[in-house]
């Protein structure tokens, strides 16, 4: 078939102009997590990825693929996992490719040799897949007629997403843990995917891109990044989906019931065009997403969705439900934050960065079992489930893998010259030998200290002026100065720094209401940054079934009648604080968000 697919901005081709970032993330090897609840998650998370056995995880890649034959009766040999990774399921394969951007991110906080072993087993294996499935680059747990299905626009559940996943694994092992293997298997699959694509009708490509790809097109803008190969960038662009992208480039910010996980990845293409190629028109679509999705479409929790689908803003109150806050959704959201800040560092991305990060993904994870929920539900007297240790296999507990061991990602940014401090966390960072200690029991605590180490160093210590403070006092050496809040929305501290400086930093922190979008009526309490429920009945068993299927999705909370009297809001000036906890502690047990004045 003659392949009338044009590329768009073929002219930028041959000549990437790179945008400038104004600043930067650092090297996850050069920050690191102090105790606290978000290092106790990251051991949890840890201690799960590392208990999974390599050889369950490479089994339907080795099985689909013939490189690997059981002994008779062969189920005695590899314990099977069940849910989203069984073999009858089209999504199988998407956990390995997770984990291995996981144990890539673990390795190079913690240079472990154990995780940096788990991750080089799972490559090695995924290598002698490949070549068990030819020369022509493929690799997946599932066979290719998934992926002919997808262009023949016949029912099947995603096989780009899961591609995806895997692809993208390969480049973080490549990236952080320096696995050239892992970059040749990438190579191999993004050649196969020109490969297959490139016959492609323009009409073939709009109808089969209609299916949910996840970021295939980042990770192929990327692989485009480390080998100026343009065959990665005909894949990137063939991804290209005009139906939502250009509405986004026009400037409508109506985004209907678009099921929130599939578009925001799309976005992230976006990004890396911009990056790559200085492209406004993806920026503009990058920002405007973001920027409708937090201001219009985001909970107080700064999760979204409804049964993964967005829904008006003007009906938000209609749609607190058992079913809210997919947690890909903000996982992806959240990756796009950090493309917006580093083109143009403003508190207003790091604010909502903090929300979402307290409010949703800290609390995905039970602390009593370091399993994790699909939705997190905001309807009254419903309650977290959570998925099993074998047999669920989300989406969002591989997107839950990714996030709890990411923490320390984007607690700091910055430039030449100045050192953005986004997040008050416990943690310290290594700035060529300058290193910065954060020492902070915040939220339960509304102070922060920052202590310089090291190497003598001159530059601008630049630290958020949240929007929930109600004032931020500042010391440095003991001595105050006056926090000035720039038009970034930092408090700028320019001076030669030495060994032994120490900024104490305080804000000030109130209980406050906020309304949904819709009904001034529905009121959710936060205070300072963090979300404040209200703990109802114990939850004795909160987890999933997994001989139902996907009973997240069809779960039945049982909602006692007399539940809806404890949600009744006594008013600001009435409300107990001894009767309220953090949202991201409501763990087995009923509760309750938002209250009914």
């Amino acid at each position: 078939m003659k392949n009338k697919f044009i590329l768009p901005f073929l002219a930028l081709l041959a000549l990437p102009v790179q945008a400038k970032n104004v600043c930067r993330s650092f090297p996850m090897n050069k920050v690191h997590l102090l105790p606290s609840r978000f290092q106790e998650n990251m051991k949890r998370d840890s201690a799960w990825m590392m208990s999974i056995p390599v050889n369950s995880l490479l089994q339907s890649f080795r099985n689909t693929s013939g490189a690997f034959s059981s002994r008779e009766g062969g189920y005695m040999t590899v314990k099977k996992f069940g849910g989203w990774e069984s073999l009858d399921c089209d999504l199988r394969g998407h956990t390995t490719g997770h984990l291995l951007s996981a144990y890539a991110t673990l390795y190079a906080q913690t240079g472990s040799a154990a995780v940096k072993a788990k991750a080089d087993s799972i490559v090695g294996g995924l290598a002698e897949v490949q070549q068990a499935y030819g020369k022509s680059g493929y690799i997946s747990a599932f066979a290719e007629g998934l992926i002919d299905r997808n262009i023949q626009g016949k029912s099947v559940w995603a096989p780009f997403y899961t591609l995806h996943k895997i692809v993208q694994g390969l480049i973080d092992q490549y990236q952080l843990c320096g696995n050239q293997q892992a970059l040749d298997i990438a190579k191999g699959m993004g050649i196969w995917a020109y490969n297959k694509l490139k016959p492609l009708s323009e009409e073939t490509r709009k109808k089969m891109i209609r299916n949910e790809f996840g970021g295939f097109n980042e990770s192929m803008y990327q692989l485009y990044s480390l080998t100026k190969d343009e065959r990665y960038l005909w894949v990137a662009r063939f991804f290209y989906h005009n139906e939502k992208i250009d509405p986004l480039k026009n400037g409508d910010t109506d985004l209907g019931t678009n099921h929130a996980n599939t578009f925001i990845p799309k976005l992230l293409g976006e990004a890396r065009n911009y990056e790559m190629f200085g492209n406004e028109d993806s920026r503009k679509a990058a920002e405007l997403l973001f920027w409708t999705l937090v201001d219009d479409h985001a909970f107080v929790t700064g999760e979204l969705s409804d049964k993964e689908h967005l829904f008006k803003p003007s009906e938000q109150s209609k749609h607190i439900t058992g079913y809210d806050g997919e947690n890909c959704c903000t996982f992806n959201l959240l990756k796009l934050a950090d493309h917006l800040f580093a083109w143009n560092p403003n508190s207003r991305i790091a604010d909502y960065y903090e929300r979402a990060l307290y409010n949703h993904i800290l609390g995905q994870q039970d602390p009593a079992t370091g399993m994790v929920c699909y939705f997190t539900p905001l309807q009254t007297g419903t309650y977290r489930l959570y998925s099993t240790k074998e047999n669920s296999f989300w989406c969002c507990v591989g997107s839950g893998f990714e996030s709890h061991v990411k923490y320390a990602s984007s607690i700091y940014f910055h430039s030449t010259n100045d050192l953005y401090v986004n997040l008050f966390i416990p943690s310290e960072v290594d700035w060529d030998g300058t290193k910065v200690v954060q020492h902070t029991a915040f939220p339960q605590s509304s102070s922060t200290v920052l202590t310089i180490e090291g190497k003598q160093k001159n530059f601008a210590l630049r630290l958020r002026y949240p929007s929930w403070a109600t004032k931020m006092k500042v010391k440095v050496n003991g001595k105050n100065i006056k926090a000035t809040k720039g038009k970034d929305g930092y408090v700028a501290i320019s001076r030669l720094w030495n060994d032994g400086d120490r900024v104490e930093v305080s804000f000030g922190m109130e209980l406050r209401e906020v309304p949904t979008k819709d009904d001034a009526s529905k009121v959710a309490l936060v205070y300072g940054p963090v979300v404040m429920a209200g703990r109802l009945a114990d939850v004795p068993n909160p987890f999933s079934d997994p001989t139902k299927y996907n009973d997240y999705y069809t779960f039945n909370f049982n909602i006692p009648a007399s539940i809806a009297d404890k949600a009744k809001y006594p008013g600001l000036k009435h409300i107990n604080m001894q009767n309220l906890i953090p949202f991201y502690d409501a763990h087995h047990c009923r509760y309750v968000v938002y209250w009914q004045k």
